[in-house]
């Protein structure tokens, strides 16, 4: 069965997402210790960017991980197939804005962002949207990488090349040390860490 990019990442987007994801990452590390956002919920904000983006290698990874934190494989499956069945109901804010989130490309609508940051406060919403920012850059460098392992088994993607798949995935490589940089100087220079949607 020939399988389909649910989006085709091209490499500006890889390199923002890898610029955003780096700026967000020491956030959540930080989010480990205060706890200001439940680890749960953390996992579920990102098997749902996941969903919409349909990175194999990342579902497969933050499976195991939802596994070890005591999540029923029900409702792993139903946040991957963006079934609503085990949506909590004081989560259901957070969970659609990660998946709005990854269907609008990293531009959401500021009023879903305003929504999230009324339900949850601003700090909680920051350290929401940083783990959905860190998932858009695990996705976007594994989506490449999911299509290399099927063409390798003999399941190649529509609309995919070789040449797309390796190029992505020699990119991914250059960008991070010139990304880094461009992270740590966008957070000195305290530029905005989301780029909302300009028409809305």
């Amino acid at each position: 069965m020939r399988k389909t990019y649910n989006h085709k990442f091209n490499m500006f987007d890889l390199y923002d997402s890898t610029v955003r994801g780096l700026r967000a990452f020491p956030h959540l590390i930080i989010n480990r210790i205060t706890r200001r956002v439940d680890d749960e919920l953390i996992e579920r904000l990102m098997l749902a960017t996941t969903e919409v983006n349909g990175c194999e290698l990342c579902s497969y990874a933050h499976t195991k991980m939802a596994l070890k934190q005591g999540f029923s494989q029900e409702e792993i499956d139903a946040l991957l197939s963006g079934s609503k069945a085990y949506v909590k109901e004081n989560e259901a804010i957070a969970i659609f804005f990660a998946q709005h989130y990854a269907d609008t490309m990293a531009k959401p609508d500021k009023e879903s962002f305003e929504k999230l940051k009324q339900k949850y406060g601003k700090k909680e919403a920051m350290v929401m949207v940083r783990s959905i920012q860190v998932m858009m850059m695990a996705n976007i460098q594994g989506v490449p990488i999911s299509a290399f392992i099927a063409r390798l088994k003999g399941n190649t993607y529509d609309t995919s090349s070789l040449f797309y798949e390796i190029g992505m995935m020699l990119f991914t490589l250059l960008v991070f040390p010139i990304g880094l940089l461009d992270a740590l100087l966008r957070s000195i220079l305290r530029i905005p860490i989301i780029r909302f949607n300009s028409t809305t």
